[in-house]
C-alpha cells in the first residue's frame, strides 16, 4: 500500500493540474460573468473532452514504443520513433484543428445548445480547438520525457502553467473585459507555455530524445506501430465521451439553468475524481510490472489495497460534499445571480448523488487499468462502450421522461454498467494469466 501511495501521489498532482485548466475557467466565468456564461462554457464540456481526450490518448500511446526502445537500450530506434511520432502529431493536429473548427457550430447546434448561449459557447470552444496543436505539443513532449524515466518535471511545468492560467483568466476577464473568449485564450496560452518549457528542458537535458539526420525521415513501419498503439488509446477517451455528448445534448434541452447546474456539479465531481484516475493509472503500472515479474499474488494484493484506499477516500469525499457542498458550488455561481438558488440546489443534488456511488467509480478505474496492465486493452475498451451506452440511454430515454432527476443518475448508472463487466473480467483474466504462468513453469 505504501508503494502504491508513493507512486499515485505524483500522478494525482499531474491530473489535478490538468483539471485546473477547465476548473479555474469555469469558476472565474461563473463568478464574474454569471450563469449564462457558466452554462455556455459547461455546454461544451463533453465535446471538449472527446476531442482533447483523443489528443492526450494518442500522445500517451505514442510514448509506449519509445519507452520500450529506451528500455531495450536501442537509442537509434528510440529517436526514429520520436521523429515519426512528431510528424504524426503535426498531421493529426492539422486535421483535427481544421475538422473541429469548421464543424464546431454545427455540432453545438446538433447538441441542442440553448440559443441564448450558443454564440458564447461557440466563441469559447472555437478558440480551444484552435489550440489543439498546443495540446499536442505539451502532451507529446511530456510523454517523451516520461518515457525515459522523468515523471516529475512535466508535472512541475504543468503546475506553473496552471498558476499562469489563473492569472491570465483574471486579467483577461476582469481587466481586459474579453468575456468568455478570454477564458479560452488563457487556457491555450498557459498550455503553450508549459509545452515550450518542456521543449527547452528536453533540448537541454535529453540529447537522447533529439533525432538527427535520417532519424527524422517518416517511415511507414514506425508510423504504423505508433498508430496501432496510440489511436486505440485515443479512441478509449472518445468512446466514453460520445455517451457524455448524448447526455449533454439531453441536458441542453432542459434549459440554461440546468446546464449551469450540471456544469458546476460536474466540475467539482471531476476535480474530486482525480484520486480515482490516479489510482487507476497506478494500478496499470503496478499490474504491468508484477505481471512481467510473474508475481500474480502481488497483483491481487495491490488491487485489493487500491480498492481499500479508494473506499476510504470515497467516504471522505461524500462527507465533504454533505458538509461543504454549498460553499464549493458557490465558487462557480454568483449569489447575486437570479438563478443562484436553483443552480445551488440542482448542483448539490448531482454532487451528493455521484458521491454516494464513488466506490463504483473507483472500481471502474482500478479494474479497467489493471486489465490494461495485464495486456488486455481491447477488453478494457468494452467497459468504455458500456459506459457510453448507459449514458446514451439516460440521455435519450430517461431525461426526456423524468427531466433533471434522471440526469443526476447518469454517471452511477454508467459505472454500474461498466463494473458489471469489469469485475468478472478482472477475475477471469487474472486466472488466465495464472494458468499461462503455471503452464510456462511446467
Amino acid at each position: 500500500m505504501t508503494l502504491i501511495l508513493q507512486f499515485a501521489f505524483p500522478v494525482f498532482l499531474a491530473m489535478l493540474f490538468q483539471q485546473f485548466y477547465n476548473l479555474v475557467d469555469t469558476m472565474i466565468v461563473g463568478k464574474f460573468l454569471g450563469s449564462h456564461a457558466l452554462a455556455a462554457v459547461g455546454s461544451t464540456g463533453a465535446l471538449n473532452f472527446m476531442v482533447i481526450g483523443f489528443c492526450i490518448g494518442i500522445c500517451s500511446g505514442f510514448a509506449i514504443p519509445m519507452a520500450q526502445a529506451f528500455g531495450a537500450g536501442d537509442e537509434d530506434e528510440l529517436k526514429r520513433y520520436i521523429g515519426n511520432s512528431l510528424w504524426l502529431c503535426i498531421g493529426f493536429s492539422i486535421l483535427m484543428t481544421a475538422f473541429t473548427c469548421i464543424l464546431c457550430r454545427s455540432i453545438l447546434s446538433f447538441m441542442n445548445t440553448p440559443k441564448d448561449i450558443m454564440d458564447t459557447a461557440y466563441s469559447y470552444i472555437h478558440i480551444i480547438f484552435w489550440g489543439i496543436p498546443v495540446t499536442f505539443l505539451y502532451n507529446m513532449l511530456s510523454a517523451m520525457i516520461r518515457s525515459v524515466g522523468d515523471s516529475k518535471t512535466p508535472v512541475i511545468f504543468l503546475g506553473l502553467s496552471s498558476v499562469l492560467n489563473i492569472i491570465l483568466d483574471i486579467f483577461l476577464i476582469t481587466i481586459v473585459k474579453m468575456g468568455v473568449p478570454g477564458a479560452a485564450v488563457a487556457t491555450v496560452a498557459a498550455q503553450a507555455v508549459s509545452g515550450c518549457l518542456c521543449l527547452l528542458y528536453l533540448k537541454k537535458k535529453f540529447p537522447i530524445l533529439q533525432p538527427s539526420g535520417e532519424q527524422w525521415h517518416p517511415r511507414r513501419t514506425y508510423s504504423a506501430k505508433l498508430c496501432v498503439v496510440g489511436v486505440p488509446m485515443g479512441l478509449q477517451y472518445s468512446i466514453t465521451a460520445i455517451g457524455s455528448i448524448t447526455l449533454q445534448t439531453a441536458v441542453n434541452s432542459l434549459g440554461t439553468v440546468y446546464v449551469a447546474s450540471v456544469t458546476a456539479g460536474t466540475k467539482l465531481h471531476m476535480f474530486f475524481g482525480c484520486v480515482f484516475d490516479a489510482l487507476g493509472s497506478t494500478s496499470a503500472t503496478y499490474t504491468g510490472q508484477n505481471i512481467g515479474a510473474k508475481k500474480i499474488d502481488r497483483v491481487r494484493a495491490g488491487i485489493k489495497d487500491c480498492m481499500i484506499i479508494a473506499s476510504i477516500y470515497s467516504v471522505l469525499a461524500l462527507g465533504v460534499f454533505l458538509l461543504f457542498g454549498d460553499p464549493l458550488i458557490t465558487l462557480f455561481a454568483n449569489p447575486s445571480d437570479p438563478n443562484y438558488r436553483q443552480i445551488l440546489a440542482n448542483a448539490r443534488l448531482l454532487l451528493i448523488w455521484n458521491g454516494s456511488f464513488y466506490i463504483l467509480l473507483s472500481a471502474v478505474n482500478i479494474y479497467r487499468f489493471c486489465l490494461q496492465g495485464m495486456g488486455y486493452s481491447d477488453i478494457a475498451i468494452i467497459a468504455g462502450a458500456l459506459e457510453m451506452a448507459a449514458r446514451a440511454f439516460v440521455g435519450l430515454v430517461l431525461i426526456p421522461r423524468f427531466g433533471y432527476v434522471a440526469a443526476v443518475t447518469a454517471s452511477p448508472i454508467a459505472w454500474i454498467a461498466a463494473d458489471s463487466f469489469l469485475i468478472p473480467a478482472y477475475y477471469h483474466y487474472l486466472k488466465r494469466r495464472h494458468r499461462i504462468l503455471m503452464s510456462g513453469c511446467c
